[in-house]
């Protein structure tokens, strides 16, 4: 599970240098970023590209750096994999719009040339032609004749066919949730063949049952579902020799580089099981993964990679590829691993139903990490938080590995404009407490919601997983329940009893207040104006706070206040606000335990899709001043390898692209391993 950046909390984060007691041989690394570090690349459209720096490189012993970059290496090597997921024309049009910008001699000062490269850009961004957040096709600045003289000029080779969707309105939506068009028929993301509908999906897939009911297999995570010639339906498995193969292949052989120089037995076995998955595709050996990837704790250097994220499944079915290289951040690990710690504590002190709490919160572990790279569904858009593996019955026996990614914190909160706070705020005393504790409270909500939130509660005896239950609202509810258990002991006074906040009350009213403040009204920065919420994070913070605006509305709990034609909230009974998050909380719970699918859908649809038009519209104008970017990304730090006269590596040195433009041509060329169709 992902916790994506909420843009209107300001975070910073102390970044400490790894410890010397963890060092055994310091290398030489040219740091040429530290003194003066530009966080900034560039910005365009609704878009701004950062940098993030490695904290503590230079301290990590040459094994520890060797293992780091063939993660990096092996996380990258599967970039194509997630462009062609995302849509089946993707890698085409992006060999077509490279070859222009590279070999284009023509006028470059004109219009349509800055709104070519504008349009190349937000598709390097989104791994694909449509947005990496509404899942809209982006739409060209330019016209199709245009496009059709750059190519000439270049001697481009695309089909008209696949040129022309890029300016028509055939596949407009990547992910579709709106069940009146059809989830699998409005959708372009290349997870299933043309044809096949919702009905004949679930079908099959009723079919699939695994050997131990009690530990479900995540049957299509790794497949494309599609007819074979006698019509019947059957899953393309992505692995070594199947779908995808080629870039599989170079996957691995970088992750049988970094078992070699693992860290300890644990580490190397789950990498050795992470290989076979890769092999075979068997979907036993990606839960054996999984346990034996929780259970390797020990080491400074951990990483993500997979098919792992269900959210672009309208289905819930298919993990998207992606890939994160982590390295320990001993000193805020040590201060979040006490929230891990008490994890039971929090589990029986919910509003929960009995049933619905689990009697032992197993293995829950959290660290602060630096992020080292990242690739496919994590790049260039990232998360800040990242709580794994996803299967429930893993969770409730081995436990999880949550992780906050505190270099990413820092870089969002050093690049964030100022003043947004102040006129969105309802008055002084909001600005103050943001300002005092929204660092904290934002790194406090984060360890909560994936620390306890994921890891809290258990389904029922004889209820399915989340995704056959409750289906296409099973990615919001799950993080709306998650920001729920955070919301509602954010204003809890265990949080000073721990010594985690020096006054909960005051943290607990700033949290508050900026989650409605972005629930209701900041978030909408991110959507055209007319169009409804369809990312599932969106949709969880908008229906988190619009459910609890309304059953607060007889006791004035949250005011809705217009001043000189603004509209703010005002929270006036902070009490009662954390008991409507309880009664929420408690609610969801009950949903996922039971799957109730009805009621799921009735609290998405009616308080997480729809938006107050006339609201969104003051929004926008009002934000108009802030030159905003709605979403930001990072370019990642390039690691470049010493070699000896043998071959060896002795040395890594930790360098920075110049433009955004530069890593992605980088990238395709390589890490270009499929073929531009699949």
């Amino acid at each position: 599970m992902k916790l994506l950046k909420i843009s209107s909390v300001l975070i910073t984060l102390a970044i400490s240098a790894i410890c010397s007691a963890q060092i055994t041989k310091k290398v030489e690394v040219k740091m040429t970023e530290k003194d003066s570090f530009d966080y900034v690349v560039e910005q365009f459209a609704d878009i701004k590209v950062l940098r993030y720096q490695i904290p503590g490189w230079e301290n990590l012993t040459l094994k520890e750096q060797r293992l780091v970059y063939y993660l990096t290496q092996a996380g990258t090597s599967g970039r194509d994999i997630m462009w062609d997921q995302n849509y089946k024309y993707n890698l085409k049009i992006r060999k077509a719009l490279e070859n222009i910008y590279k070999n284009y001699k023509g006028d470059k000062t004109s219009e349509d040339w800055k709104n070519f490269e504008i349009y190349l850009k937000r598709v390097w961004f989104s791994n694909g032609i449509h947005h990496h957040y509404s899942s809209d096709k982006i739409k060209p600045g330019f016209s199709a004749a245009y496009f059709d003289g750059l190519m000439k000029a270049t001697k481009t080779a695309l089909s008209p066919t696949i040129a022309a969707i890029i300016f028509n309105d055939i596949d407009a939506k990547k992910v579709n949730l709106d069940e009146s068009k059809g989830l699998l028929e409005g959708s372009a993301i290349n997870f299933y063949g043309k044809g096949i509908s919702l009905k004949e999906t679930e079908d099959f897939y009723a079919k699939k049952k695994s050997p131990d009911p009690k530990k479900p297999y995540s049957y299509g995570l790794n497949s494309k579902l599609v007819r074979n010639a006698k019509g019947q339906l059957v899953e393309k498995v992505w692995k070594s020799g199947g779908m995808y193969g080629a870039a599989i292949d170079k996957v691995i052989f970088w992750l049988e580089k970094a078992k070699i120089v693992a860290e300890n037995k644990k580490q190397a076995d789950a990498l050795g099981l992470l290989i076979s998955y890769y092999k075979t595709g068997s979907l036993k050996t990606w839960d054996d993964y999984n346990i034996a990837w929780v259970h390797a704790t020990e080491g400074n250097i951990d990483y993500i990679n997979g098919f792992v994220e269900v959210y672009n499944d309208p289905l819930g079915y298919r993990g998207s590829y992606e890939g994160i290289v982590q390295i320990k951040d001993f000193d805020m690990s040590a201060k979040m691993e006490v929230v891990s710690k008490n994890a039971q504590w929090f589990e029986d002190n919910s509003p929960l139903m009995p049933e619905h709490k689990k009697k032992n919160v197993v293995g829950v572990s959290y660290k602060t990490v630096i992020v080292a790279g990242e690739s496919g569904d994590a790049s260039p858009s990232t998360p800040i938080g990242v709580n794994l593996p996803n299967a429930d019955w893993i969770r409730a026996e081995h436990g999880s590995k949550s992780v906050s990614l505190s270099n990413i914190i820092d870089s969002y909160a050093k690049a964030a404009g100022k003043g947004k706070l102040e006129e969105f705020a309802n008055d002084e005393e909001e600005i103050v407490l943001a300002k005092k504790y929204g660092e904290i409270g934002g790194k406090m909500h984060t360890a909560l919601h994936e620390v306890v939130g994921h890891a809290s509660g258990q389904i029922n005896p004889g209820v399915g997983t989340p995704k056959e239950s409750l289906k296409s609202y099973a990615s919001t509810l799950e993080e709306g329940r998650a920001d729920l258990v955070g919301l509602y002991y954010l204003y809890n006074p265990k949080l000073q009893e721990l010594g985690l906040v020096d006054d909960w009350k005051k943290l607990g009213m700033e949290s508050y207040n900026n989650y409605i403040r972005n629930g209701l009204m900041m978030q909408l920065v991110r959507l055209e104006l007319g169009a409804n919420i369809e990312e599932s994070h969106m949709r969880n913070r908008q229906w988190v706070s619009a459910w609890v605006f309304e059953k607060g509305k007889n006791d004035n709990v949250i005011e809705k206040i217009t001043r000189d034609g603004k509209t703010y909230f005002n929270i006036t009974d902070y009490e009662k606000l954390h008991d409507l998050f309880g009664q929420l909380l408690r609610e969801v719970q009950r949903i996922k335990s039971e799957g109730d699918f009805n009621a799921g859908k009735a609290l998405v649809e009616n308080y997480g899709v729809k938006v107050d038009q006339k609201l969104h519209a003051e929004v926008l104008a009002r934000n108009k001043q802030f030159a905003p970017a709605a979403y930001s990304g990072f370019v990642n730090p390039v690691l470049v390898p010493k070699l000896d006269k043998k071959g060896r590596i002795i040395s890594i040195e930790v360098q920075q692209p110049k433009t955004f433009a530069e890593q992605m041509l980088k990238y395709s060329k390589t890490f270009g391993f499929l073929p531009s169709e699949n």
